[in-house]
């Protein structure tokens, strides 16, 4: 049997654009701050691609677009390639979701208050592994403490999504404390990508960055194509001034240069950010980078105070920070989207199954009713199964993704169907849900509910009170467990299979294995066995785990001393994402109640100034008051992290009815210092670099990971404890 040991928390599939797809996340262990943050039903998605691989058709990525041409690249490829818009609804990149844009005019492009400033690099950046010059756009000093440099494309809706978030950290820092730099990247799948990047570099020759930055925002309000990027033109500026400095070659080159800057850098995918030169991936919420800035800009303090000229505080902080692409946590991960060939142990567990027992091939389907990549693939897998009948047979999974706000929903009717009428409820409300192309609203489900002759009520409360969770929880575990972070994905036989694929990638692996299921057959394999003799010894998923000590009685705990599961928490008072994690041991709690211990182990950061401080003073709470003591100073810390310094402690401390005078002393004289230091050697012996991190009775997960991770693995846990 295969088997692959995953380390919880920093396994991501990467997708091209015929899947809804999670992002990787921001690893825990880059230098930024080794905070976890592991992708939560916060994180955005980044649409991905691989310069260096070859795809269904050839070449992928921005090489293929240069080699194809502005004009055409990719053809119509392009549209059938086409990314999913930004998750979690609203806003300029909802357009990009396939349906209709919004309502907004096309005019030209208008300049607005400039903010930015007016200096320009004078060639320090260059001398930065991620170099920066005069030739990009760019908004802010270059005396700037904290640079960010983006790799960015013009069509990617998550693209569009994370400029929001860039004009938000603008306002939060200003131009002297944030530099930001646009690097080019446009993808191969996206047709418009490279003549926008064309025309808006043209932008930027003509007349400079903050007309630059004005024609990029407009050009992100809309669905783009041909009659955007010259309709937003700034006015003064015709395309026949574009194609004149275009005709040139210095904007091609210059695009040139930025994709394969991306290249050397390991940029897959798009948008992409280096802050001063930490690497972060997609559309991240704003906290996530504010926690690298703020961490940048102390550390650009420091520098300045050692005797770094300002102007070369960003090439010095960068070449610091960069880590080449195969040293990052992480690097080279997985890509089961171009493997055909593993076949995967997957389990049936009792699904909605359309087909025979005995077909030859059996596709397991893990799929989401809002995806509309899904939506789009519905209909190769009805062409299928007309045509090869009784030999393939179907298996839903669900795998609704948490940027589709009513994919749960929708899941919920389709099962509670099954529940009230079974399969043939179940495939007929499937066929109606993805009929209703992203119409999931409650009104939609309740008239479907009705169309399809079920108890109205019961489903509508089942969607309400999520009746089938468990059900949909179990196959998301799966997915996790199978590296299947997007939809839809397939599994022929055990074979997986990526995307919204063209129907004879998926007849090329159907009749491979059909050919093999009847030498099978031949060789004594009863029809009904066959799908599990082809998987029973299919690559499996095992949870990597860690062996740590025994917590003892000076570590902070709560729930019963007897508790089968005991989590133990690697933490930061300052970490944000430690501040995540905490919300999510509430639920954990709540999910299992009675059933956990939870042990807090002490393991502040280097630079966090005020997270050994916040460790003594819970320590000296522990000792004060015990496990109400300690408790009540970690919920107080984490509901405002603003209050870690000395006087926020004393004052919480007061709040709270402890002693401050002797917790100052705790403090003062690193009281605790010898036990904070003993559950870092611990840690470090784990191999545990970065916070939070957590063994749940020897299992291993890292950063700030969703509820249902930890469910998941909690509900391991007892199950062995038994």
């Amino acid at each position: 049997m295969r088997s692959k040991v995953l380390r919880l928390g920093f396994v991501s599939t990467m997708m091209g654009a015929i899947a809804c797809a999670g992002s990787p996340s921001p690893s825990a262990d880059v230098p930024r701050a080794k905070d976890g943050a592991g992708p939560t039903n916060e994180t955005e998605v980044v649409e991905t691609n691989s310069p260096d691989k070859a795809g269904a058709d050839g070449e992928r990525g921005p090489v293929a677009a240069r080699k194809a041409g502005a004009a055409q690249a990719r053809g119509a490829e392009g549209d059938r390639l086409s990314g999913e818009g930004a998750p979690g609804g609203g806003g300029i990149a909802d357009s990009m979701i396939g349906a209709p844009a919004p309502a907004v005019p096309i005019v030209p492009a208008e300049l607005g208050p400039w903010t930015g400033g007016d200096e320009v690099d004078a060639g320090f950046g260059a001398q930065s592994p991620i170099p920066v010059t005069a030739a990009d756009p760019s908004w802010g000093s270059p005396k700037a403490l904290v640079t960010i440099v983006m790799f960015s494309d013009l069509q990617c809706p998550f693209c569009a999504r994370a400029t929001r978030t860039l004009h938000e950290l603008q306002r939060i820092y200003g131009k002297d404390q944030l530099r930001i730099v646009w690097k080019n990247y446009p993808l191969a799948f996206h047709r418009h990508a490279q003549p926008a990047a064309e025309a808006a570099m043209a932008v930027h020759a003509l007349r400079g960055s903050p007309w630059f930055w004005a024609y990029h925002d407009a050009l992100f309000l809309h669905r783009l194509d041909e009659g955007v990027i010259d309709g937003t033109l700034p006015r003064g500026v015709s395309r026949r001034d574009i194609d004149a400095v275009i005709a040139k070659g210095e904007v091609t080159k210059k695009i040139e240069d930025d994709i394969a800057l991306a290249t050397l850098v390991g940029v897959k995918g798009t948008p992409a950010f280096f802050i001063n030169g930490v690497f972060l991936s997609g559309a991240q919420p704003v906290d996530t980078f504010r926690a690298i800035i703020d961490e940048q800009v102390a550390a650009a303090k420091k520098s300045l105070a050692g005797g770094t000229s300002p102007a070369r505080v960003y090439a010095v902080l960068s070449a610091q920070n960069y880590q080449k692409p195969s040293d990052r946590p992480g690097a080279a991960p997985s890509r089961p989207a171009e493997d055909t060939t593993t076949v995967w142990k997957v389990p049936l567990d009792g699904s909605p199954t359309r087909g025979k027992t005995t077909a030859l091939v059996t596709m397991v389907a893990f799929t989401d009713f809002q995806c509309p990549f899904c939506i789009r693939a519905t209909n190769t897998v009805e062409s299928l199964a007309r045509e090869y009948g009784d030999k393939l047979r179907i298996v839903y999974k669900s795998n609704p993704l948490a940027f589709h706000s009513r994919a749960e929903a929708a899941a919920q009717l389709a099962l509670e169907a099954r529940a009230q009428k079974g399969d043939a409820a179940f495939w007929k409300a499937h066929d109606m849900l993805f009929a209703a192309s992203g119409k999931l609203e409650d009104a939609d489900l309740e008239a479907m509910a009705n169309a399809l002759g079920l108890d109205v009520k019961k489903v509508m409360d089942a969607v309400k009170n999520r009746k089938h969770l468990a059900l949909i929880e179990r196959d998301q575990g799966l997915a996790e467990d199978l590296e299947a972070t997007g939809t839809p994905q397939f599994f022929i036989n055990g074979r997986r299979l990526v995307g919204a694929q063209q129907p004879e990638k998926f007849k090329e692996i159907i009749d491979d294995e059909i050919k093999h299921a009847e030498g099978l057959i031949k060789k004594g394999t009863a029809a009904a066995k066959l799908y599990d003799a082809i998987v029973k010894d299919g690559k499996i998923t095992v949870y990597e785990k860690v062996t740590i000590p025994a917590p003892t009685k000076n570590h902070p705990s709560r729930g019963p001393a007897n508790a089968k599961v005991v989590v133990q928490i690697f933490s930061d008072f300052e970490c944000p994402f430690c501040k995540r994690a905490a919300d999510t041991m509430v639920d954990l709690d709540a999910a299992f109640p009675g059933k956990i211990r939870f042990v807090w182990r002490n393991m502040p950061l280097p630079f966090h100034a005020n997270a050994m401080p916040a460790a003594l003073a819970a320590m000296e709470a522990w000792k004060q008051k015990g496990a109400e003591g300690f408790w009540s100073l970690h919920d107080a810390f984490f509901k405002d992290q603003s209050q870690l310094d000395r006087a926020g402690i004393e004052k919480t401390a007061a709040s709270l009815g402890l002693d401050v005078q002797k917790m100052g002393a705790a403090i003062d004289g690193q009281t605790y210092k010898d036990l904070i230091a003993a559950d870092k050697k611990i840690a470090d012996a784990a191999k545990i670099t970065g916070t939070p991190a957590f063994v749940i009775n020897g299992y291993y997960i890292s950063g700030a990971q969703p509820l249902t991770k930890f469910k998941k693995i909690v509900s391991r846990a007892l199950a062995e404890a038994k």
